[in-house]
């Protein structure tokens, strides 16, 4: 029987790697296809949950009626749910291609006419795959059951293994898998894991002895339900397994607003939370493995002490005044997550007693809560209250439980940790600040002008910074989106404007800039008169424009003029307008999700099509790794047969570089000389672009320091011309081996086709 053990944990640790691959692959395809918002990261997790709940009540029924005519007929069916699971690798993203060009006519991406219908796609998706997921649990419970009728604790045993296989999916899934291989590999990886346990399965089926019929479901109680180590009720274990499964997801949905300042947007940041997350939920299981053989498992008062003090870490150890350390945030998050990964085996060991529909329901319970607590978040407490707030709530869950539960007497140690809980939620109330907190911008002065906005998407601080006081308040105006800065006001973002529209004979009749930021090049363009159309993402970011220019009102009062709140490359394959400017400056990092999609070859076929015949495209690059610069440029390069590449600045001296502008057209587009520029501008568009340059400079010298800025485009492309950004193949994304081990002009960089 060891060897049975062995052999079904191995599977479970080769299952759960396979999910976490899907998991993590698909949220990123998911935002590819409906947005890179919250509500998409709520809805995922909160369909994959579903379908786990709904898998796991099902299969505890099945499980019982398969084992009373053998115990291979589990088995066997364990092994067609895995096979049906790698149907996911492929399924899942064509339904998603599906749904993305079937609401494109559903509106604004805000809008409910869109994010009711995109919700419900993308769970329908995902669900009926999760929920084979979810049937794996109870079927090869079913199975141990009817081979060892003694073990009552199969399923912390199954559970150990598929965390153990979820925190090693996670981290090589993002490490090694996507960098070497591309999204649509890499879900071809966790297919063939799949098939090899079906087939495994398989073999378990042969070996196993036929079960009598009705031994498989008939187990001794030789335990009452009303005297378990834990301490609870049936009712209030039962409650308690939702609560934590509702709270754990709403804090992990808070978790990725509140700690984007110290670990940004990208994938290594996601990979390293979740994996953080699974170690130490791992590290919880093992423990209680370990307590249950010894007989000493922990008090479920004490436990729940020990969860109202670890829930509240993450908010008091990460107040953005203390530090900006990545280690201390992940730190942060492994006792409530251990203490999680303890509980919820526990939990569910002491309800089912071995048997597999009892298993399936607890575990089914406590996923309905992770399938809520999502929504609850992403949609409800963090739009109205912010990051503090929604940890709170989460925090105040498990005191509610420790003064309700009737358990055991209330030892010292209970009494010092519900009250050193109670100390940590008075600091978590007055005195810590988040990046939402305006008082964490007021700087020594304490009078800095601050507005911040919350909506579903994000969280935006606007400010104007207190010091140095000496400056003038553009200089210190600052965007934070999510605690990170995104953009100021400079004159670059005048140029992204101004510099391709005196490319053009004719003035522009339609203008579109993609990523909104203060709304600089917005205004800019909207002094060369026709539509000038703005896509932002997120709708606090779009409602900031006032902040940082008085006449923003006067802007969006012109005809013509509009801001669209939607992803930006949604918004070009819904239109059907011709754009003579499109001019993107994408989010911060360039190693951010956001950005790969705005620099990939799929994305600049969708702009040819959006461009008029006399079109230009103005992709600002920021600057960075020298490979990710060559790939960008390489990519615009391979796209359009017309490139002009010029360096950007920051003051008109050119003193501080910054970026390259890429200028790109279907049509020969040649470098404009002064006299040009100075011809082609309105007189609007003039007191435009030297509105913020030093006093004394002329708009004829303006445009030196603009043109004399022009590289040849061949001196920014690689060596290796397959080099380059693609949907499936995020170069920029993706950079863990090649910057380790690889380095450049490794095979890591075919990306592109030659």
């Amino acid at each position: 029987m060891p060897r049975l053990h062995a052999t079904t944990f191995l599977l479970f640790v080769l299952s759960g790697f396979c999910g976490l691959v899907y998991q993590i692959v698909w949220l990123r395809l998911a935002f590819a296809a409906f947005g890179i918002v919250t509500p998409v990261l709520s809805i995922l997790l909160s369909a994959f949950m579903a379908g786990l709940a709904l898998g796991s009540w099902l299969g505890g029924r099945l499980a019982g009626r398969l084992v009373a005519g053998g115990a291979g007929r589990a088995a066997v069916a364990y092994g067609l749910v895995e096979w049906g699971i790698a149907l996911g690798a492929v399924v899942v993203p064509w339904v998603f291609g599906l749904g993305e060009q079937a609401l494109l006519a559903a509106g604004e991406a805000s809008s409910a006419g869109y994010l009711l219908p995109s919700a419900a796609w993308l769970a329908g998706a995902i669900l009926p795959f999760a929920t084979l997921m979810g049937a794996t649990f109870p079927l090869m419970m079913g199975f141990l059951r009817a081979r060892a009728p003694g073990d009552e604790r199969t399923f912390s045993w199954l559970y150990l293994g598929n965390v153990i296989g979820a925190m090693l999916g996670a981290a090589a899934t993002a490490a090694v898998l996507i960098e070497c291989l591309g999204f649509r590999s890499t879900l071809l990886v966790a297919a063939a894991g799949n098939v090899a346990i079906g087939l495994l399965a398989f073999g378990l089926a042969r070996q196993a002895a036929p079960t009598p019929a009705g031994n498989g479901t008939a187990v001794p109680r030789q335990v009452d339900r009303t005297a378990l180590p834990t301490g609870f009720a049936p009712r209030t274990r039962v409650a308690l397994l939702f609560a934590t499964g509702f709270t754990s997801m709403a804090m992990e949905v808070a978790w990725t607003r509140a700690f984007t300042p110290v670990l940004w947007t990208t994938i290594y940041a996601f990979a390293g939370v979740l994996t953080t997350y699974l170690f130490a939920t791992w590290l919880g299981s093992f423990f209680y493995r370990r307590h249950l053989r010894q007989g000493t498992t922990i008090d479920g008062r004490a436990m729940l002490a020990l969860l109202f003090v670890a829930s509240l870490l993450p908010l008091v150890l990460n107040d953005p005044r203390l530090h900006q350390s990545v280690p201390v945030v992940l730190a942060s998050i492994v006792p409530i997550s251990a203490l999680l990964g303890y509980l919820t085996p526990q939990l569910i060991d002491e309800h089912a007693r071995g048997e597999p529909g009892r298993a399936g329901t607890a575990y089914a319970v406590n996923v309905f809560g992770c399938i809520l607590g999502p929504l609850f978040a992403g949609y409800l407490v963090l739009p109205a209250l912010g990051v503090q707030w929604t940890l709170l709530a989460c925090a105040a869950v498990y005191p509610a439980f420790l003064a309700l539960a009737h358990t055991t007497t209330r030892t010292p140690a209970v009494r010092i940790l519900a009250t050193l809980g109670l100390l940590l939620a008075a600091a978590g109330t007055f005195v810590v600040r988040t990046h939402e907190d305006p008082a964490a911008y007021a700087g020594a002065t304490g009078d800095a002008k601050v507005e911040v906005r919350r909506d579903h998407v994000a969280s935006v601080v606007a400010y104007v910074a207190d010091e140095p006081r000496d400056g003038p308040a553009k200089d210190r105006m600052r965007m934070l989106v999510n605690g990170v800065g995104i953009t100021h006001l400079t004159p670059l973002t005048k140029v992204m404007a101004h510099l391709p529209l005196v490319l053009r004979e004719a003035p522009p009749e339609s203008t579109l800039v993609i990523c909104f930021g203060m709304g600089t090049t917005f205004r800019s363009l909207a002094t060369w008169g026709g539509r000038v159309t703005a896509v932002e993402l997120v709708p606090s970011v779009a409602a900031s424009f006032g902040f940082y220019h008085a006449d923003a009102d006067a802007v969006l009062a012109r005809p013509g003029s509009r801001i669209v709140i939607d992803d930006g490359r949604r918004f070009l394959k819904r239109t059907a307008e011709k754009f003579d400017l499109i001019t993107l400056d994408p989010p911060p990092p360039v190693e951010a999700a956001g950005s790969s999609l705005l620099y990939s070859r799929e994305f600049y076929e969708v702009v040819k099509a959006r461009l008029s015949p006399t079109g230009v495209l103005q992709q600002w690059f920021p600057g960075g790794e020298a490979a990710i610069s060559q790939a960008a440029v390489n990519t615009v390069a391979q796209a359009f047969p017309h490139v002009l590449v010029y360096r950007s600045f920051e003051t008109p001296e050119g003193a501080k570089e910054y970026g390259i502008h890429l200028l790109a057209a279907m049509w020969p587009i040649a470098p404009p000389t002064i006299e040009r520029a100075l011809a082609k501008m309105p007189p609007a568009a003039v007191t435009d672009l030297l509105e913020w340059v030093p006093p004394g400079i002329t708009h004829e010298q303006a445009w030196h320091y603009i043109l004399k800025m022009k590289v040849d485009l061949a001196s920014e492309l690689p060596a290796n011309r397959a080099l380059g950004i693609t949907d499936d193949r995020p170069f920029n994304e993706y950079f863990l081996l090649r910057r380790r081990l690889f380095g450049p002009g490794s095979f890591l960089e075919n990306t592109l086709p030659r």
